[in-house]
């Protein structure tokens, strides 16, 4: 079988919002049969989105504490509960139409965290996964959380792995409502910091090995033009 082709857009940062529309608009196509796989790559501003799985409770400080800081707060439909996105923090969202052969939502959610397993070996970082978890961890902590959409076998939201994240706002909340547990990132694991745009290239090839995709590399402009909008430009990786 061969492999099917995934094109991969880094977007910088970019508004929760934004990048939220920018799924929905590709997810309602792909439903209709419409264009490739796409894995948004992404960094937000300061967020805390609540998912399915509520964790309202988990937020230890008020909404206006939240206004005052400059951080949004969003109801989302992914699985989960609550989690920080921001600053110095890889968010991944594939837009993928599982095959039928991939249409078991454990075994997604199992390769998402192989992809991002994968990534952190490349920078020496020993990590696995938590028996009773999702997500990706460490001996220092979880690197990285996760929670999907899954509709009509196209998968919607993804991950988010720290890279050099600010960690103390994980202090406003109880991270993905898991009492106990620390978060940690790939700059205080390394004692170093690492370029965003560099990890998201990086993490092209961990992605499609596990997927068996084709990962081509391809700006915004070029993605707007097969889902609606303007021309851009590709390469293949």
């Amino acid at each position: 079988m061969h492999p099917v082709e995934c094109l991969a857009v880094w977007l910088g940062r970019l508004p929760f919002s934004e990048a939220l529309e920018l799924q929905m608009r590709i997810c309602g196509l792909k439903k209709q049969g419409e264009g490739p796989d796409v894995l948004l790559l992404v960094e937000h501003p300061p967020t805390i989105t609540l998912g399915r799985n509520g964790g309202r409770e988990h937020l230890l400080v008020d909404e206006e504490t939240l206004g005052r800081r400059g951080i949004e707060m969003h109801h989302v439909d992914r699985g989960g509960a609550i989690t920080y996105h921001g600053p110095g923090q890889l968010v991944g969202y594939p837009l993928l139409m599982l095959g039928k052969g991939e249409r078991n939502v454990r075994g997604y959610m199992r390769n998402l965290e192989q992809s991002l397993i994968d990534l952190v070996a490349a920078y020496g970082v020993a990590a696995g996964r938590e028996e009773g978890y999702t997500g990706v961890w460490t001996p220092g902590g979880k690197v990285a959380a996760m929670g999907v959409h899954i509709s009509r076998w196209v998968t919607r939201h993804g991950f988010a792995l720290n890279i050099n994240t600010d960690l103390t706002y994980y202090d406003l909340i109880v991270p993905c409502g898991i009492i106990g547990k620390s978060v940690t990132s790939l700059c205080a694991l390394l004692g170093r910091p690492l370029d965003l745009e560099e990890v998201a290239d990086r993490y092209l090839p961990c992605f499609g090995a596990v997927f068996g995709r084709t990962m081509t590399a391809v700006d915004r402009g070029f993605l707007e033009s097969i889902f609606g909008g303007s021309p851009g430009v590709q390469s293949e990786m």
